[in-house]
C-alpha cells in the first residue's frame, strides 16, 4: 500500500489501522503479534474471540470483537481531512515506504504521520541530540556538525526541542541531506511553539514525523518514548551536550540497544553539560572532535550520498556470502566468518554503495 489518500478503499483500510491503534491495551508489540497471527486489521477484527484470546488477554480480545468506538471514527474523519493537505501522508506497517530501519526495533509504531519528504525516512541518517539548556558553544557545535554531515549526504534526525535539537535541524537544512524532526505530539501540532517557523521550514524542505494521533498535545511521557524513533531511524546517534541525567542519554541507551553507533562530543571537565557525554565515552561511545570522525567511522566519502571507500574491498567475499536470497545477520556472519561488528560495518558500506539492501525483518539481500 502506498501513501494513504482519500479513496474509499484506502479510507476503509486506514479506518482499520486507526481502530487497531486506538484499542485499549494494544500497544505496538501486541499489535504486531495480532498482525503476525491474523494478517491485516480487517482479518484481526473478523477473527473469533477464542482465536484472539490465544494472542492477547481476554479483555483485549473482547474489545476487538466489539463495534468500533467513536474515538476511532472521529480520528478517521480528522485524519482524512488532514491528508487532503499537500505534503501530508500516513504510513502503516504494511506500507512499502515504511522506514526499513524502524522495522528492526522491538516496537515499531503501527502508523507514522508524516509532513514533508517521506523518502528522507529511509535514507542514511545520523541523529544529533543534546541538552535543551545548551551552552552557546554547544548550539554552535550542533549546527556546525549537522551542516557538515548533511553536506556529506546524511540526513540529520532530531526531536525539534529547544537547544541542541533546534540547531541540529537548522544545520541539517543547510546541507543536501536535509533533516527529519521526530515529534512527541500529533503531527498537526508544533511543540514548543517557539519552533513554529522552524517546523514549517522542515515540513517544506525536510520531514516531520510522529507516531501519535492527530490532535494529541504534548505530554511528559510522549517524549522519552519518541526517543526510540529518533535512534531507530538513524545509523548512529551523536550526543553534543548532556548533563548527567539528560534525556539525551535515554536516546543514546536506546541506540545501543538497537545496535546503532553512539558518538559523543567531549567537553570541559568543569562543565555540567559535559558530564553525560563523558559518561557515554567511558561506557564505549566513540569520541568525536569533528564531523569527519563520524564520516571516517562509516567510511563515508564526501559529496552526495557517497560511496564508501571500503565497499570495493568488501564487495567480492561478502557479496558471495550474501548470495541472491534474503539472509539474516547471524547466518551471514557464520557464512562469512566475520565478527558481527565487522559484518555490520561491511554491510553498511555495501548498502551505501548500492551493492546490497536492508530488508524488513533484519534481512539483507544482494542488489541485482
Amino acid at each position: 500500500m502506498q501513501t494513504i489518500a482519500t479513496a474509499s478503499d484506502e479510507a476503509s483500510e486506514l479506518a482499520g489501522w486507526l481502530r487497531l491503534q486506538h484499542l485499549p491495551g494494544v500497544g505496538p508489540v501486541a499489535a504486531r503479534a495480532l498482525l503476525a497471527r491474523f494478517g491485516l486489521p480487517p482479518e484481526i477484527f473478523a477473527a473469533p474471540f477464542e482465536a484472539l484470546r490465544e494472542v492477547v488477554p481476554a479483555g483485549v480480545a473482547r474489545a476487538i470483537v466489539q463495534p468500533p468506538k467513536p474515538l476511532a471514527n472521529s480520528q478517521l474523519a480528522l485524519t482524512l481531512q488532514w491528508l487532503q493537505q499537500p505534503g501530508n501522508a500516513v504510513l502503516t506497517l504494511a506500507d512499502g515506504a515504511y522506514p526499513p530501519l524502524l522495522l528492526e526495533i522491538a516496537d515499531p509504531p503501527l502508523l507514522l504521520y508524516v509532513r514533508g519528504r517521506v523518502e528522507l525516512l529511509s535514507r542514511p541518517g545520523v541523529a544529533i541530540v543534546g541538552s535543551r539548556n545548551a551552552s552557546a558553544q554547544g548550539m554552535q557545535n550542533a549546527a556546525a556538525f549537522a551542516q557538515a554531515l548533511s553536506a556529506a549526504g546524511l540526513t540529520i534526525i532530531s526531536g525539534l526541542a529547544l537547544g541542541i535539537d533546534t540547531h541540529a535541524h537548522e544545520g541539517g537544512l543547510r546541507g543536501a541531506g536535509a533533516t527529519v524532526a521526530v515529534i512527541g505530539t500529533g503531527a498537526d501540532l508544533v511543540y514548543p511553539r517557539r519552533n513554529l517557523d522552524l517546523a514549517q521550514r522542515i515540513a517544506e524542505h525536510g520531514c516531520i514525523v510522529s507516531e501519535y494521533a492527530l490532535g494529541l498535545p504534548a505530554m511528559p511521557g510522549n517524549f522519552p518514548r519518541r526517543n526510540r524513533l529518533i535512534s531507530g531511524l538513524a545509523r548512529g546517534v551523536l550526543v553534543i551536550e548532556a548533563a548527567a541525567q539528560s534525556g539525551s542519554l535515554i536516546t543514546a541507551r536506546l541506540a545501543g540497544e538497537q545496535g546503532r553507533d553512539v558518538f559523543a562530543l567531549p567537553g570541559s571537565i568543569h562543565s555540567t553539560l559535559a558530564k553525560g557525554c563523558h559518561a557515554l565515552i567511558k561506557q564505549g561511545a566513540k569520541l568525536v572532535e569533528s564531523a569527519d570522525d563520524v564520516l571516517q567511522e562509516w567510511q563515508w566519502q564526501g559529496g552526495s550520498p557517497g560511496v564508501p571507500a571500503q565497499a570495493d574491498a568488501a564487495a567480492t567475499p561478502l557479496l558471495a556470502a550474501l548470495g541472491h536470497d534474503p539472509v539474516d545477520a547471524d547466518s551471514l556472519a557464520a557464512r562469512s566468518g566475520l565478527s558481527m561488528g565487522e559484518l555490520m560495518g561491511q554491510l553498511l558500506a555495501l548498502e551505501l554503495a548500492g551493492m546490497a539492501e536492508r530488508l524488513p525483518g533484519g534481512l539483507f539481500q544482494r542488489c541485482k
